[in-house]
């Protein structure tokens, strides 16, 4: 049996974002964040439902400070005590999955997305994803990009602006484009 564009985009292979499932769900995506980001402080219970609605799971004690970006919504996984500030972006095209207690400063964007680099297969519609792992008590800060297929080890954290191509390991420091480790923990 062949698979769904879904299941292709899941498992890391070429798939058509075109496609009527996945359309349909970023739609709902959308409607789900439009929702979000006209909330106010004072409406946090509404918050939280509209949060558990949109990810795959939630943790308790999640504040995630709108305007709020995300492709399907479904495929975030956030431990308990997930802060994210003002404009954060996470393109879960596969699954993105973030510790407990993980702070992100304004404007983190988080990418399981990509394109093929081949102009041809790129011309064709056809996207990848990778997925990405935010372990626990890491700190990103702000404008920082996490790229498609990073991990990121427990207790790390990492500079303003840095770009982060490549895993990062736990209790280190690491900043910079492309991101490095500055300094052990």
């Amino acid at each position: 049996m062949e698979k769904t564009e879904k299941q292709k985009m899941l498992s890391g292979e070429l798939y058509l974002a075109e496609d009527s499932e996945l359309v349909s769900e970023r739609k709902r995506a959308s409607r789900l964040l439009r929702s979000y980001n006209t909330t106010t402080e004072e409406q946090e219970a509404q918050r939280q439902q509209i949060l558990a609605e949109l990810f795959g799971q939630l943790g308790n004690k999640v504040t995630i400070v709108p305007p709020f970006h995300c492709d399907y919504g479904s495929n975030i996984d956030a431990g308990d005590g997930l802060y994210m500030n003002y404009g954060c972006v996470i393109l879960d095209c596969n699954l993105v999955k973030i510790g407990e207690n993980v702070l992100c400063a304004p404007y983190v964007q988080i990418y399981a997305a990509y394109h093929p680099t081949e102009p041809e297969i790129r011309l064709s519609g056809r996207e990848l994803a990778a997925p990405v792992k935010i372990g626990n008590n890491v700190w990103i800060g702000g404008s920082a990009i996490i790229c498609p297929g990073v991990t990121i080890g427990d207790n790390t954290t990492i500079g303003a602006g840095s770009v982060v191509v490549k895993d990062v390991p736990a209790n280190v420091v690491a900043a910079g484009n492309p991101c490095r480790i500055i300094r052990h923990l």
